[in-house]
């Protein structure tokens, strides 16, 4: 343990196994041993160590230490999916929904476990890529997670990643796309029994209309959120994120 990155008192577990909805080796580091659990994605093809490198995870050590969140890092496979565009769109997508069963039907499964509750609800945040994945566990499955903080994403694979295909795969990974239609027990608990929070600033690399985009969505289905636009200042980068984090966990775990 490199403890240049955080606390030596830091509860910190490193986990994981071989994915048989993968069959890959996943990894999981999980800071903390009690709180509301949060699930961390990383950005574009990085590992489940790059929120620990960057020092997301020293910025919300404090709420950690008081136990008020349990953190859960994981591995991206983005360099095998959208990343890699050797790939059709079609292979693409069936990999991105392979990584969205892994959540759902591993990883929460082992969150609830060590939480020790099996009806446990998750937060879910990200930057950049992992904003996207943020939002996309958490609107796809609202049963299984309450909360999401994403920062700086984006939330349409259209534009940049599908140019023109669709299928299932596709549609049901693709916030933009299904919310539209969302209907039933998940609508309700969106509108009813979650907290949203779209954070992104307005300074170099950022994407802004993509949140704003977001934020009209889900005003057009009723669903509460927060739409939080950082200054012109505020760049696409980690220091940032290491403000937003906190000021998000501080907001929902005081």
């Amino acid at each position: 343990m490199n403890y240049q990155y955080v606390d030596p008192n830091l509860p910190r577990r490193l986990d994981g196994w071989r994915s048989p909805t993968l069959g890959l080796d996943m990894p999981v580091v999980s800071y903390g041993d009690r709180g509301h659990p949060l699930l961390l994605f990383p950005t574009a093809a990085a590992d489940c160590l790059e929120c620990e490198r960057f020092f997301l995870i020293k910025s919300v050590e404090p709420a950690i230490m008081a136990g008020r969140i349990r953190v859960i890092s994981i591995e991206s496979i983005n360099k095998l999916a959208w990343m890699d565009r050797e790939l059709p769109v079609r292979e693409q997508a069936r990999r991105q929904a392979l990584y969205s069963s892994y959540v759902e039907n591993e990883l929460v499964p082992w969150i609830r476990g060590i939480c020790g509750d099996p009806g446990a609800r998750i937060a879910t945040s990200g930057a950049s890529f992992g904003g996207f994945h943020s939002a996309n566990a958490f609107f796809r499955r609202p049963d299984l997670f309450d909360t999401v903080i994403a920062m700086s994403g984006f939330y349409d694979l259209g534009p940049d990643y599908l140019k023109g295909y669709s299928d299932d795969n596709c549609y049901y990974n693709n916030p933009t796309w299904y919310l539209k239609n969302l209907g039933g027990r998940d609508l309700d608990l969106l509108r009813t029994a979650c907290r949203i929070a779209i954070v992104t600033g307005q300074g170099a690399y950022e994407a802004p209309e993509c949140s704003r985009a977001l934020s009209r969505l889900l005003d057009s289905r009723g669903i509460p959120h927060l739409l939080d636009l950082w200054g012109q200042d505020v760049n696409h980068d980690w220091p940032w994120w290491r403000r937003m984090l906190p000021h998000y966990v501080d907001k929902f775990w005081p």
